[in-house]
């Protein structure tokens, strides 16, 4: 078992605080932070903030004098990296400094790095320990974690509801059933993900922008970082996608999926790019497309859709991260329902596990994962 020092958890809970400075910038990269620790003190630190920006090691390295950093420990979130790609590798910076001893939260799991980094520094001398606070860490990069180990995004969930389970009038009234900390507290859902899903039914009904509200709901990227909006991923087997509205008045990619070729006027302009997916049961294949979108490097995924989308993600367990805002108001039985599943008897109802209640204004939020995911 590691022997951690006091000032090293220390360290580690501050790098993992500031990673979170990355948490709507760094798209395809991980969240990361590290420390450099000497003489009982943190004396610089830093964090990822923007795929071809520095990695976090770099950036602390760059943020004191390097002649205090030899014989200095390294407490980083993820291991450092041993490859080329935007940026230098991690580990040849570390060894050029001097450190003697550096401490690593997590393996990285991407295949490039995956131990490959720990062994260049131990080859080099330099003594590492792995596994302070490892599922801290880990939480920070659900999505990159996912990429890499399952070959698919983290899929997150967001709906909202009446407490009698009703998410809009029998009519299609819904705007807004929640309240407007509720509707702020989802832009900061949208912002940490590089894709939000929808169907074509909401897109017809709501006609929604899909777009992260930066500036209203306080969103802060680091400085000098800019403002990217989430790919819009609509799903639409027959090719109903309109002309106009919302969606394409706002900036950002726009990526169309149907299940076979149609044409569109946006198609020519660049404004839409159509992929056509396999279909199963008469619908776009649900796993194909999350498949699609982790070879497009995207690491977390929204779906904010109708009861027939979120009940397909829910009945094929691709639902991750469930997110339910419930607001005090009675829809009553015409109302139309929360989730399309149709369990055959109550044993095969699908159960979720709640892993906080909490108040949002004047509605609750429900976080929650599918009981085999628990």
């Amino acid at each position: 078992m590691n022997e951690f020092s006091d000032l090293e958890r220390l360290a580690m809970r501050r790098a993992l605080l500031i990673a979170m400075g990355g948490l709507y910038s760094t798209g395809e990269n991980p969240r990361v932070g590290a420390c450099f620790i000497r003489d009982g003190v943190i004396f610089s630190e830093g964090f990822h903030r923007a795929p071809g920006q520095p990695h976090a090691e770099i950036e602390a390295i760059g943020a004191t004098d390097t002649q205090r950093l030899k014989g200095s420990t390294c407490v980083v979130t993820l291991e450092p990296c041993s490859h080329h790609g935007k940026t230098g590798p991690c580990t040849d910076a570390l060894i050029e400094v001097g450190v003697s001893r550096v401490v690593v939260a997590m393996v990285d799991p991407n295949p490039l790095v995956a131990g490959e980094g720990i062994r260049r520094l131990q080859e080099a001398g330099i003594d590492v320990v792995v596994g302070l606070y490892a599922r801290e860490a880990e939480r920070l990069n659900p999505g990159f974690v996912s990429r890499m180990t399952r070959s698919r995004p983290y899929i997150w969930v967001k709906s909202a509801a009446s407490v009698d389970g009703k998410i809009a009038m029998a009519d299609g009234e819904s705007q807004w059933i929640t309240g407007s900390d509720a509707r702020n507290d989802v832009q900061h859902l949208r912002a940490r993900c590089q894709a939000i899903v929808t169907g074509i039914d909401t897109v017809l009904m709501d006609n929604p922008r899909l777009t992260v509200r930066h500036q209203s709901a306080g969103i802060r990227l680091p400085e000098d970082i800019k403002v990217t909006q989430p790919l819009r991923v609509i799903l639409d087997t027959h090719g109903r996608l309109p002309e106009t509205g919302a969606l394409f008045e706002a900036d950002g990619p726009i990526l169309w999926i149907t299940g076979s070729h149609f044409d569109h006027p946006l198609l020519h302009s660049g404004r839409v790019e159509q992929w056509v997916a396999p279909l199963k049961n008469h619908r776009i294949d649900l796993q194909v497309v999350v498949s699609e979108l982790a070879d497009r490097r995207i690491n977390e995924v929204l779906v904010e859709a109708g009861p027939r989308l979120v009940g397909q993600c829910i009945t094929e367990e691709l639902v991750d991260q469930g997110v339910l805002y419930l607001a005090p108001k009675l829809l009553g039985q015409a109302a139309r329902s929360l989730y399309d599943i149709a369990p055959a008897q109550l044993a095969d109802a699908p159960e979720i596990f709640i892993e906080e209640i909490r108040e949002v204004g004047k509605d609750l939020r429900l976080d929650w994962t599918l009981r085999t995911r628990a």
